[in-house]
């Protein structure tokens, strides 16, 4: 559903509204700034995630000096239409002091990374990765593996100790991603299906 800007309260805060920005991908709050009305449509013209800044008194791009950009996947207001949720995909560290966040201890989704990263390998084929050699071998190969490492971790559950378990349940799960990847899909279009089973 497209975000309404005449339905949002910018009254509440002289024409601004908090901002929280989260990684589309982990899930991890990278930061929080502030748009107004313009900045609002500049994000949603351009995609790239753009905020009224307070001390400059001006739009301000996320990454226009330093070309971390913050390319917007979505955006919502909460319940008061107050404050605003976007879903990015950053371009390098979000924050100015190098990090991945501007709150170091947020927490983030493993798999979420995982997805992302697999993505870039899937996008770049960067030699010498086993990921790109795995998307090189096509879809059957990939899926030989899935079984493979699927037969080793139901083989470890009976036969080896914790350790080994969970080292081939994540063999599992990675090559499970790869395949997901190869097909177009992704880890959070089977998690739709879990949500689904559960109503």
């Amino acid at each position: 559903m497209a975000l309404d800007a005449d339905t949002l309260a910018w009254d509440k805060q002289d024409g601004l509204l908090p901002v929280v920005v989260q990684d589309a991908d982990t899930r991890r709050v990278l930061m929080v700034g502030y748009m107004n009305r313009e900045a609002l449509q500049v994000t949603l013209d351009t995609g790239k995630v753009t905020f009224f800044s307070r001390s400059k008194q001006r739009l301000w791009t996320k990454g226009e000096s330093s070309g971390h950009v913050l390319a917007m996947q979505a955006i919502e207001a909460d319940c008061d239409r107050d404050t605003l949720l976007v879903q990015a995909r950053p371009h390098g560290p979000t924050c100015h002091l190098g990090t991945t966040s501007c709150f170091p201890s947020a927490p983030g989704d493993v798999l979420g990374a995982l997805q992302a990263l697999i993505r870039t390998r899937d996008a770049e084929r960067p030699p010498g990765s086993y990921t790109t050699k795995l998307f090189e071998a096509g879809i059957k190969r990939i899926a030989q593996k899935v079984g493979e490492e699927g037969l080793e971790t139901a083989l470890a559950a009976v036969a080896e100790e914790d350790g080994p378990l969970l080292g081939e349940a994540a063999d599992l799960l990675y090559h499970l991603v790869v395949l997901l990847q190869a097909r177009g899909l992704s880890l959070a279009d089977a998690l739709k299906v879990l949500e689904q089973r559960q109503r």
